[in-house]
């Protein structure tokens, strides 16, 4: 999300950073540059235009001029001003669902992904919040729209209103909201019918809903790569249904994320969710500030440690520093963090997380080191024995060449593998041995804390959590999950440069 305005800003300020000094007309060089990427990556002209008025007036006083780092100075009132456009000034804070079974009504045109996203929420609220939720399709026109969240309620483990032919929406919203008064459900969720374009008689038959329901929150599903077609699409349904709040979708896409930019300065409305694929829980809150570390390529180290939270137990954590701490680290605790790994959204996903990894992407690339490299390495794990994965050492020239053959691989990868495996566990062993209690306990111990992981609702803890992580982990653990041999922005380690390049 976002990677061409990311990558023609990166390169604005790094000229700035670069300079030394600089004079006002540098200042105004630099933001004629910053407007024209904005346009570029679709934002509103009025959006760019009052973003860039915005930040020229701040840039151009004596507290930059005279700054002793007066790049990075103009790269901070950017940062602010991305989170002021962003968030707007008011924050819109978390789903209004006090009062149960509270409302939340799903609207959006047609192929936006209201259907998926219903689902993707109704996950979130039942396994982060241990909501009761209950989903109902008022979808009446397409064919097979009510099976098709009756499935994904199946997938997800929610639960969905029993499917009464000929009823129209208006009686399926009733019969939703008499459903979860009586079945105890905290939260039910209605998924409107969309078309491909505004009309009368589709804003006719969600208000008639709306007034029915009387929702708490009127989520707007919206397309991240129809750029500023959403921005009017969101001014429509607002002027007409009242939304409280934005859901944009597949914003892992190539799109150029300036609806994004512009839905807040044009609507008033918060973003409140992005779609990020298909998966069910390829979903995330939007944070504001997040979102502008990450454009700026100053990375999102609180999104990493969250993530890495969300895939590694407390308890299994607790074993795994046990057993570092010890100096052991064999194949299949290797096979656990390259899993996590994966799951953590792969090489791609944790680099634009990590401050300063996005320049660093480049040379991952021509390292051919990516997603496929590390299922090529699970591949040559898995195909190893119990006994093997439990001591590599024990591996001779015959085996060797028997489980490259069953990873459908070659001795060569293999051998990178193993070299790559004993660099690891000789830093096991150092951090093991270092500091009072190890040094990696200690990192283990800012990241989870002693008595287990940080408040995930307590922004403070979980900032603390990741200073703490990126401060005591060296370069090639990132945070569990860990970066093997990434770490610190250094070049990539003998064990994988040339692991993933094709002969």
């Amino acid at each position: 999300m976002f990677e061409t305005l990311s990558d023609r800003l990166g390169g604005v300020f790094d000229r700035l950073t670069k300079q030394g000094a600089l004079s006002e007309d540098d200042v105004k060089t630099a933001l004629r540059e910053v407007r024209v990427a904005l346009l570029e990556a679709d934002v509103s002209l009025p959006v760019a235009r009052d973003f860039v008025k915005a930040v020229q007036s701040k840039a151009t006083g004596q507290s930059v001029t005279k700054s002793v780092t007066p790049g990075q100075q103009v790269v901070k009132i950017v940062h602010d001003e991305l989170v002021h456009v962003l968030k707007g000034d008011d924050d819109a804070g978390t789903l209004k669902i006090d009062n149960p079974p509270a409302p939340i009504l799903m609207v959006g045109l047609q192929g936006s992904g209201k259907t998926t996203t219903t689902a993707k929420l109704a996950k979130r609220l039942k396994e982060r919040e241990g909501k009761k939720v209950l989903m109902a399709s008022l979808d009446v026109n397409r064919p097979a729209a009510m099976e098709q969240l009756q499935i994904l309620g199946v997938q997800i483990g929610v639960d969905t209103l029993p499917i009464v032919k000929g009823e129209d929406p208006v009686q399926i919203a009733k019969r939703a909201k008499t459903q979860a008064s009586l079945g105890g459900y905290d939260v039910y969720m209605l998924d409107t019918a969309g078309r491909l374009s505004i009309d009368e008689e589709l804003m006719q038959q969600v208000e008639a809903v709306r007034d029915v329901a009387n929702p708490r929150e009127t989520m707007l599903v919206v397309d991240g790569l129809t750029g500023q077609d959403a921005v009017s699409t969101a001014e429509n349904f607002d002027g007409r249904i009242g939304i409280t709040g934005v859901v944009l979708t597949r914003m892992d896409g190539d799109g150029r994320g300036g609806a994004a930019l512009s839905m807040r300065a044009v609507t008033g409305r918060p973003i409140r969710f992005v779609g990020l694929g298909e998966k069910m829980d390829a979903i995330e809150e939007f944070h504001a500030d997040r979102v502008a570390g990450r454009i700026l390529g100053m990375g999102d180290i609180v999104s990493l440690v969250e993530k890495a939270q969300e895939t590694i137990e407390a308890e299994q954590a607790e074993k795994m520093m046990k057993r570092f701490q010890k100096g052991r680290f064999n194949m299949n605790d290797m096979k656990m963090q390259l899993d996590q790994m994966l799951k953590m959204g792969g090489m791609e996903g944790m680099m634009g997380m990590m401050p300063g990894m996005k320049k660093m992407s480049k040379q991952v690339e021509e390292a051919g080191f990516d997603d496929s490299v590390l299922k090529r390495q699970i591949a040559l794990i898995n195909s190893m024995t119990k006994k093997e994965r439990a001591n590599p050492q024990l591996l001779q020239a015959s085996r060797k060449k028997r489980i490259a053959q069953g990873a459908g691989l070659e001795v060569r990868e293999l051998n990178q593998l193993i070299k790559m495996h004993r660099q690891m566990s000789d830093m096991m062993k150092k951090m093991g041995k270092m500091g009072k209690g190890g040094m990696l306990k200690q990192a283990m111990k800012g990241m989870f804390g002693k008595g287990g992981m940080p408040d995930m609702n307590d922004p403070a803890a979980m900032e603390e959590a990741a200073k703490k992580m990126g401060a005591q982990l060296p370069g090639g653990m990132g945070g569990m999950g860990g970066l093997p041999g990434l770490g610190g922005g250094a070049a990539l380690p003998p064990g994988l440069s040339g692991f993933g390049k094709k002969k």
